[in-house]
């Protein structure tokens, strides 16, 4: 019986044409032969091994499974619901967006404990002009790729682990005050690197769509200066947190504003802005007196350069309304030489050190008006009852009438 079937597989082969199959494989089509050696081997279950010409084809067909039909790339489309079937099988709040991995990350294919050596996997087929075979690795050489490998695999590990820490953050848990990178250059090349971008605000903010349903973005309120007078905000809004901070960076380099600061340390005069609900009141001060205000217009203060104020914040504490009242109030303060020319008077300011003596810091520029101010130009100011009681040394202590219990 053996001898009759190796006598017809010799003359099934007699074209020159090999065929193999093992079980799980289907028959395998080869160029230039019309003989079945396959199924015969499929039915009596023996492995052949038979010299080959060199311009046979050999194309392995494996179709039984969904999943050997398909490439990898339209595996991914389906998995991560790419197209617009597989977005409207759930509502936005709970998808969470999938990304793309890379599942051969760490793996080395044909690599094992064993340490054989598969031709066209971790070996060349041909080497010095010889077809390779199967062969085995030696026991340290074996034992130096393992370790190797393992190594590769804890690092990793512990990257992915380690928390990035975060610079000028006002506290650990949220993104106001973080220190991002400096904006992208420019399209003619021009770099930013002389201006500091911190982070205001980092919020979730959904919509709803017709198909999607409750849709989730990132929204994110970016200040950027150079700590001399120009600085400027933004919003960006994306899918991601990255991409978001990257659209508003690059969106603020592009909108900024020069602040007028007096002797680069203050403001030039009190002032109060109000926008929508949010009310803010800046006084001038010394030097050496600091920031004493909201976080938010502390660190806008730091990128625009300036050192000495006091702000108070009255009404709604959204940090979009904040930055925006601060930035109208900014841009719209008067100079002293603008304000001289205005009114074509001379501007004089008091100081502790002078005493009462005024000293003049402006002049207009044309001629210089004789006539006194008229009472209908004197602004009206609103005065605060809690600054004015202690001016006139009326305000007490919250622990005035507070008995201390003695133990």
């Amino acid at each position: 019986m053996a001898a009759a079937v190796v006598a017809a597989a010799g003359r099934a082969c007699a074209g020159g044409a090999v065929r193999a199959a093992w079980r799980g494989f289907a028959s395998v089509p080869v160029k230039g032969s019309c003989c079945s050696y396959s199924s015969l081997a499929w039915a009596l279950q023996v492995q052949c091994s038979i010299s080959a010409p060199r311009n046979v084809m050999v194309q392995q067909c494996r179709q039984s499974s969904f999943f050997n039909m398909l490439t990898a790339d339209e595996l991914w489309k389906g998995a991560l619901a790419e197209t617009g079937v597989g977005v409207k099988k759930a509502r936005g709040k709970r998808r969470k967006k999938k990304l793309r991995k890379n599942l051969n990350r760490g793996q080395e294919i044909g690599e094992g404990r064993s340490g054989f050596l598969w031709p066209g996997l971790n070996a060349p087929i041909i080497q010095s002009g010889m077809v390779q075979t199967v062969s085995q690795r030696k026991k340290e050489e074996r034992e130096r790729i393992q370790s190797e490998i393992l190594q590769q695999r804890d690092t990793w590990e512990k990257r992915r682990k380690i928390k990035v820490k975060r610079e000028g953050g006002w506290s650990g848990k949220c993104w106001g005050g973080v220190i991002l990178d400096p904006p992208d250059p420019g399209p003619n090349g021009e770099t930013y690197e002389d201006f500091e971008t911190r982070v205001i605000e980092v919020k979730n903010v959904f919509c709803m769509k017709a198909k999607e349903g409750r849709k989730k973005s990132i929204r994110a309120l970016v200040a950027i200066g150079n700590g001399k007078g120009a600085a400027g905000f933004a919003l960006g809004k994306a899918g991601d947190r990255m991409n978001a901070l990257r659209k508003a960076k690059n969106k603020a380099i592009r909108s900024l504003h020069y602040i007028e600061q007096y002797q680069n340390h203050t403001i030039y005069h009190d002032m109060t802005v109000k926008f929508k609900r949010t009310t803010i009141r800046m006084k001038k001060q010394n030097k050496g007196y600091g920031l004493r205000c909201h976080r938010a217009i502390i660190t806008i203060c730091k990128l625009i350069g300036i050192k000495d104020m006091y702000a108070k914040v009255t009404g709604s504490k959204n940090l979009i309304n904040i930055t925006r009242a601060l930035f109208k109030g900014l841009t719209q303060q008067e100079t002293h030489q603008q304000l001289a020319n205005k009114k074509n008077l001379y501007v004089v300011e008091f100081r502790e050190e002078q005493g009462p003596l005024p000293i003049v810091v402006a002049l207009p520029e044309g001629t210089v008006r004789e006539d006194p101010e008229p009472e209908d130009d004197v602004p009206d100011t609103k005065l605060e009852w809690s600054e004015v009681k202690e001016a006139q040394g009326m305000k007490k202590s919250p622990w005035t009438n507070v008995r201390q219990r003695v133990w």
